[in-house]
């Protein structure tokens, strides 16, 4: 495909490190994808997630569809000029709604009829527009229309609902009306069931798509579930295309997932954490409240050399925090897309030096031993960032 291609440099085990060619630039894998849901990363400027490392972006496709409206933006040049990020962007197809707004959708064969969150009106999204709309939004990559599966179905709603979502991805690859100028991902559902997960791996798998994603994971269901649904659908994901599980996750979760041979992840955790005050750092998770830090004049973290920890001490951030100062929100967020953007670099590094059990291993046992503040580790799943 023209301007695009993918490349696996090395492997280690079943981890891989590669590289992802796109009309707008390259990125590197394992690739961690700040979350920009309505054309904005919270709190951050396109150029300072350059100069944290970032390379790559995602967007939603059904917030940008709402509000200002995919026409509107395919009028002003496309995503990348409306919010002057010139490298890379993934759109994910809004299927992701089917489930964070159940209870303001309706789920038919042709599609899903939402009201919407902003004004209450009604409006319908289907394969087709769902790939209209990021055909007009102009992102790099696109996602096929899915339905996210709840983890508290039943088998047989599973199994209907895995069903459909085949039957959405074809759709959503016939009407994909730009596949030269944009790469369209599949996406695997099947819930936590092996057998429903293998058969949609299998089934998604034998259509030609760019690229592959694991959906309707991270919405409720074990560690040990997530992990096992990774383990059954990797073996049929093919190793020239690249890999991508949605909405994961915790640092566990991304050293876990690299492992099982994912090489892309985007979730709101960093930034949304950056916001509430809880800060990634090497010796676990801070919660910024915490009154012992009030006189404190130490960086968040003394191993991190992100621009927060390099200039401001932990009393002045609490005190940003406590008064509810924007400024805090940027900081923090700064600090914690370095860290997980960081880690993700540190990865690929090991990957490529050959050394990823050792590192794999050690980033593990880091963070299973760091002391962390309470349930700051459990976030629910969300649709918006």
């Amino acid at each position: 495909m023209p301007n695009f291609a993918f490349h696996i440099m090395r492997t280690d085990g079943r981890a891989r490190a590669g590289i992802a060619a796109t009309p707008h630039g390259a990125f590197h894998t394992p690739a961690f994808m700040p979350v920009g849901t309505r054309g904005t990363v919270k709190a951050m400027t396109p150029r300072e997630l350059r100069e944290l490392g970032a390379e790559i972006v995602l967007s939603n496709t059904f917030h940008l569809m709402l509000r200002p409206g995919d026409e509107l933006i395919r009028d002003l040049g496309g995503l990348h000029r409306f919010m002057a990020w010139d490298g890379p962007i993934l759109t994910d197809s809004g299927g992701f709604q089917v489930f964070s707004l159940a209870d303001l959708s309706k789920i038919t064969e042709e599609g899903v009829t939402f009201r919407s969150p902003i004004d209450g009106a009604y409006h319908f999204l289907s394969p087709e527009k769902a790939m209209q709309v990021q055909n007009n939004l102009g992102p790099d990559i696109m996602m096929a229309f899915d339905e996210c599966i709840p983890h508290d179905c039943s088998p047989e709603q599973v199994k209907e609902r895995t069903e459909r979502t085949l039957r959405w991805i074809l759709r959503s690859r016939s009407a994909h009306a730009r596949p030269t100028e944009q790469w369209l991902f599949g996406i695997v559902q099947g819930g936590t069931i092996p057998e429903l997960r293998a058969w949609s791996a299998q089934r998604t798998t034998e259509i030609e798509f760019d690229g592959y994603a694991l959906g309707g994971l991270a919405v409720g269901e074990s560690k040990e579930a997530m992990l096992g649904a990774i383990e059954v659908a990797e073996p049929y994901l093919p190793k020239d295309r690249p890999r991508y599980l949605m909405g994961v996750g915790t640092p566990e979760d991304l050293i876990q997932a690299i492992d099982r041979g994912i090489d892309m992840f985007d979730c709101v955790i960093p930034t949304r954490n950056a916001r509430n005050g809880r800060i990634y750092t090497s010796r676990g998770v801070l919660n910024i409240k915490n009154a012992a830090y009030a006189r404190d004049p130490s960086p968040l973290d003394p191993e991190c050399d992100c621009p927060t920890c390099l200039q401001y001490s932990l009393a002045y951030l609490r005190h940003l925090f406590v008064c509810n100062e924007i400024l805090a929100a940027r900081l923090h967020t700064t600090h914690n897309l370095h860290y997980f953007l960081n880690l993700l670099r540190a990865g690929h590094a090991a990957i490529m030096e050959g050394r990823w059990p050792q590192f794999r291993d050690d980033v593990l046992q880091r963070l299973r031993t760091a002391s962390s503040a309470p349930d700051d580790e459990s976030q629910p799943p969300a649709s918006v960032e």
